[in-house]
């Protein structure tokens, strides 16, 4: 604060950090002195509020036997905590992901953890046993969600984990897919079973999703989760070489990163985001998107058709 109790702007930080050695400076107090409370929204299902930045671990956490990398990954651990993080996405699709979490979870203090996975195979009892596994590669008791991956045996699955949720096993039910040729199956899932969650791929240019699911969503109480935020990375490789418009100012954007997750978590049915890093600096970038303001419709359109443009140029 300022003699006049003025927030510092958050794109005076980003100059701030341009004149800096790097990012990594920018610590969670600083970051808290901008804009004190982290951004929540509510699961329908119980009203539990959860950050709308959460983490994912595909690809970045398949480490197992890289000491170096591993090393890394723990202080990006101890920097999504430090920020508020809750929500922790897996699966054990994700090769040693699992495993190197739990063995970082036992060197962190995790906060508020919210533990989510999701079990990938075929047949009841193969699901019981991957998902006993995935609980002792965690080191957690139990976890808040469960959810089937990609729709794999699914009708098989939702029985075990409904019965899991009333014995108090897990406290979630989900269903996820990356792969728009599974929206059609998706949405008779939700539409006909009792989800609690549903994770989806969204972002500023892939948004077909919109169209039914979402609605979907909002309309049955159902918790979304959205994954490949960044289009694993083409999205950064479409504005390479743009700078961000000045008007991002009205909702506190000071990068790229948070113009793309901001767009998403400010979507009605949206409860998280989740994108994936092994690198400390763009975890604070990632979870800065997870406070101060963020665009109202109108806004979010104009992030539309500047995204499409520079896309076409």
């Amino acid at each position: 604060m300022n003699g006049s109790d003025k927030p510092i702007g958050r794109r005076a930080l980003l100059k701030m950090m341009a004149a800096m050695a790097g990012s990594c400076w920018l610590t969670p107090s600083l970051i808290q002195a901008v804009e004190r409370t982290a951004i929540k929204k509510t699961i329908p299902a119980s009203n539990e509020r959860l950050p709308v930045i959460g983490m994912g671990t595909s690809r970045t956490f398949d480490s197992a036997g890289n000491s170096e990398k591993i090393a890394k990954l723990g202080k990006v651990l101890e920097q999504f905590f430090k920020m508020g993080g809750s929500l922790i996405d897996s699966s054990p699709m994700y090769g040693s992901a699992e495993h190197v979490l739990g063995t970082l979870l036992k060197r962190t203090q995790p906060g508020s953890l919210f533990a989510a996975t999701k079990v990938w195979t075929d047949g009841k009892e193969h699901g019981v046993t991957q998902m006993e596994l995935s609980r002792k590669l965690w080191g957690v008791e139990r976890f808040d969600l469960i959810q089937i991956h990609n729709l794999r045996d699914w009708r098989v699955h939702l029985e075990t984990l409904k019965r899991m949720k009333t014995e108090g096993k897990i406290r979630y039910v989900g269903i996820t897919t990356s792969h728009g040729r599974d929206h059609d199956e998706l949405y008779r899932a939700l539409s006909n079973n009792p989800f609690d969650f549903v994770q989806l791929s969204y972002n500023i240019r892939d948004r077909a999703v919109e169209n039914r699911l979402l609605p979907l969503a909002m309309d049955r109480g159902i918790a979304v989760i959205a994954n490949r935020p960044f289009a694993r990375g083409s999205l950064f490789r479409r504005v390479k070489e743009e700078p961000l418009p000045e008007w991002v100012d009205e909702f506190d954007c000071n990068s790229w990163a948070q113009f793309f997750l901001k767009y998403i978590v400010s979507h009605p049915a949206i409860t998280c985001a989740i994108p994936a890093t092994s690198k400390v600096h763009h975890v604070l970038d990632n979870m800065s998107a997870g406070f101060g303001k963020m665009p109202d419709s109108a806004m979010r359109g104009e992030m539309e058709r500047t995204f499409e443009k520079i896309s076409q140029a």
